[in-house]
């Protein structure tokens, strides 16, 4: 561990050569156990049998603690000051149970900031995570590429094109001749990666086995917060975000699993918008 944070000079330089590093924060394995075993009721029955892009409970940290702990421990929020030179303020968490087997794409879309590419992820592994359980996809060093929105993608602002702007991407990877490597990681372990980093989910092959993994997305201090996907060169759309209080959880009204189970019949860019608007 350096003098300054938690993370090495090595981990450091990782970070900015690849965009992403792996890290042991030291998270308690009681509270992952907890963090799985408190959203288990909350999830879909549907989307425990199978991978599914819907498989997602959005901002437990609000009606479940271990949520909380992990988006904001010390050990994460150091390592990120150190990455950014910048205070980290996490606002959204998204758990899951299973693969998502998500198209490859780049967090930029969805999130932004003035000054450009203040953002980042952190996911949290709260199982061991093998090449048959969906491990997580990206491309090192696909972050320094340009910043590519829908209008770069000769695209409309907006979802209806969404699945436009993943086929982009995929001849985007082509075309730059990127590698692949896939995020093969013990429990308790995490991913850190840069807001512009090309991403996405492995086959989820073993269909007996569960994913469990909460991700974290982190803002910086001193920034305008905007979505790019509904942004145009002459108008961003500003985002005002509900940030996570590290030094202070109260629980929020409880929230009726049916409230959290999402219904199969909604569409994909339903489900999209949803889950950016937060």
């Amino acid at each position: 561990m350096s003098e300054k944070g938690f993370l090495t000079e090595g981990q450091i330089a990782d970070f900015e050569s690849d965009g992403y590093v792996i890290v042991d924060f030291g998270f308690e394995p009681s509270v992952l156990d907890e963090l799985i075993t408190t959203l288990h009721p909350y999830y879909n029955p549907e989307h425990l049998k199978a991978p599914s892009f819907g498989a997602r409970i959005q901002d437990a940290w609000k009606f479940v603690q271990p949520a909380h702990y992990l988006a904001t421990h010390p050990n994460v929020l150091s390592a990120l000051q150190q990455l950014f030179g910048r205070k980290p303020l996490p606002f959204q968490t998204l758990n899951f149970p299973v693969g998502t087997q998500q198209a490859t794409h780049s967090d930029i879309i969805h999130f932004n900031s003035v000054p450009s590419g203040l953002m980042a992820g952190v996911w949290v592994a709260l199982e061991d995570i093998d090449e048959n359980n969906g491990p997580l996809r990206y491309y090192p060093g696909s972050h320094k590429l340009p910043e590519i929105t829908m209008q770069d993608a000769g695209l409309r602002p907006g979802y209806e094109d969404y699945p436009e702007y993943e086929r982009f991407i995929a001849r985007q990877v082509e075309n730059n001749a990127l590698e692949a490597r896939t995020g093969l990681m013990p429990k308790g372990h995490a991913l850190i990666w840069h807001a512009n980093l090309l991403h996405g989910g492995s086959l989820h092959i073993d269909h007996s086995r569960s994913r469990h993994s909460q991700v974290t997305h982190y803002f910086f201090e001193d920034c305008t917060y905007y979505t790019p996907m509904h942004s145009t060169p002459e108008e961003k759309a500003v985002r005002n975000p509900e940030w996570i209080d590290p030094l202070n959880w109260e629980k929020r009204e409880p929230v009726t699993p049916n409230a959290l189970r999402e219904p199969p019949q909604r569409s994909l860019r339903t489900r999209l918008v949803d889950w950016l608007r937060g």
